[in-house]
């Protein structure tokens, strides 16, 4: 017979391979704060990609292992915050923020705050929102657009506080952008186990040999165009823009209720006049 502190002890225990993954995120992200004091931009830029690619395994290992936990959850929040939160934040402000007095770090803490934010609400919308779209921008694209930018600027050898106040204003705009109402695609509808042609293995072979040829470039055009299509997804779905839209509590937003009413009303009369045929 099983006593209860059997039990009690088996679930004090820490599932390794999820964990482990998460951790390494987490290094990434260090690694990334670490290298942009010392002027090691590249490197940084190219951790918080890395802690993403860790970020993506994690949770996906931890569902096909059947190993998720309350403690992976928890743990996985406080690493993205580290990651995705304040590594873009100060890798901005010492590539580029760090000569601009006040309104640098305050830029800087304005990334921080909303990717706080955004984890926040994330954690509490999680078995509740729409799984086709992320309400924000999700804090692994904001910190994407960060990251790209930084990268290429590198690359390309500007000086990043030449253009301290550009910088700024784009640190400020993806900070907000995370705790806005903007509709992201979550692209969770794609079937991934589904059969596709020749030719689209094809178009994901140059697609690599492009990455490849230019890695920094075509991040930065697909994280920027990312970020904007926040804004003009919100836009096309509704019949007129208002405050709730953009920022604030949209649980009760009309426009968005009236559309799915619409679609499950037409639902309801087809499914209805089916069986009228039917009979």
């Amino acid at each position: 017979m099983t006593s209860p502190n059997a039990n009690v002890n088996q679930n004090r225990g820490i599932y390794l391979l999820p964990n482990l993954l998460t951790t390494a995120g987490l290094f990434s992200g260090f690694y990334a704060v670490v290298s942009s004091m010392n002027n090691h931009f590249e490197a940084a830029a190219i951790a918080i990609f890395v802690a993403m690619i860790f970020d993506g395994l994690d949770g996906r290992v931890a569902r096909i292992t059947n190993t998720q936990s309350e403690f992976g959850a928890e743990y996985d929040s406080m690493a993205d915050m580290v990651s995705f939160g304040i590594a873009p934040g100060l890798v901005a402000y010492n590539w580029a923020l760090s000569g601009m007095g006040k309104f640098g770090w305050l830029a800087a803490f304005v990334f921080v705050a909303g990717a706080a934010l955004r984890l926040a609400r994330f954690n509490t919308q999680v078995g509740v929102a729409d799984k086709r779209y992320f309400q924000g921008l999700a804090s692994p694209a904001a910190a994407g657009v960060i990251a790209s930018i930084v990268w290429v600027g590198t690359e390309y050898q500007l000086n990043g506080q030449d253009y301290g106040f550009i910088m700024g204003l784009l640190t400020i705009v993806t900070g907000l952008l995370m705790v806005s109402n903007f509709r992201y695609n979550s692209f969770k509808e794609v079937d991934w186990k589904g059969k596709v042609s020749f030719i689209v293995v094809l178009l994901i072979v140059l697609v690599f040999v492009v990455v490849a040829s230019s890695p920094a470039e075509l991040l930065m055009a697909v994280f920027v165009l990312y970020a904007c299509s926040g804004p003009i997804t919100t836009v096309r779905s509704v019949k007129k823009l208002k405050l709730e839209h953009v920022v604030g509590d949209e649980d009760h937003d009309a426009d968005f209720d009236s559309k799915k009413a619409t679609v499950n009303n037409n639902q309801a009369a087809d499914d209805a006049s089916s069986k009228t045929e039917q009979k």
